[in-house]
């Protein structure tokens, strides 16, 4: 998993550079600065619409006494969207601006759902916390108790 982030901040710059000169010759300089600017104005001005939109979802989710599960995984997505709307660079630019599709984000949500389910690990497993032996498959209940039978032996 080391690797893949290290490729990433190692490739995603040297596939911006290379997308950058490409455009750059082809557009000319000044309307590739222009294009980079406009993207991050429309970047800006969409996060802060569907950012607000987000925001007012989770007020009412949380008014409904419901936990605003979806709107939480849509802000941290918008958040990522934003950064990468304001990381320099058209390949950026593209992938931010498709994290602002609505469907885009709910088939996100689904396909992390689905791989968290499958592939993640629920350990049941509990631990002595005083010498850390494990109790495997057992459950402990930590509780206080008052012996009543004292109390129905007096009343007889």
């Amino acid at each position: 998993m080391a690797k893949f982030f290290i490729l990433l901040l190692v490739g995603i710059p040297i596939i911006e550079v290379a997308t950058f000169i490409e455009i750059g010759g082809y557009l000319g300089l000044w309307p590739t600065v222009g294009a980079v600017i406009v993207t991050a104005i429309i970047g800006t001005i969409f996060l802060r619409k569907q950012g607000l939109e987000t925001f007012f979802s989770a007020h009412d989710s949380l008014r409904q006494n419901r936990i605003p599960v979806n709107e939480i995984f849509d802000g941290v997505v918008l958040l990522l969207a934003g950064a990468l709307l304001l990381t320099p660079g058209f390949i950026t630019d593209f992938i931010g601006l498709i994290f602002f599709i609505p469907s885009i984000r709910g088939f996100l949500r689904k396909y992390l759902l689905y791989h968290a389910s499958r592939y993640g690990s629920s350990n049941r497993d509990q631990f002595d916390a005083k010498d850390g032996k494990q109790f495997s498959g057992s459950t402990i209940i930590d509780a206080e108790y008052e012996d009543l039978s004292v109390y129905n032996e007096t009343r007889k």
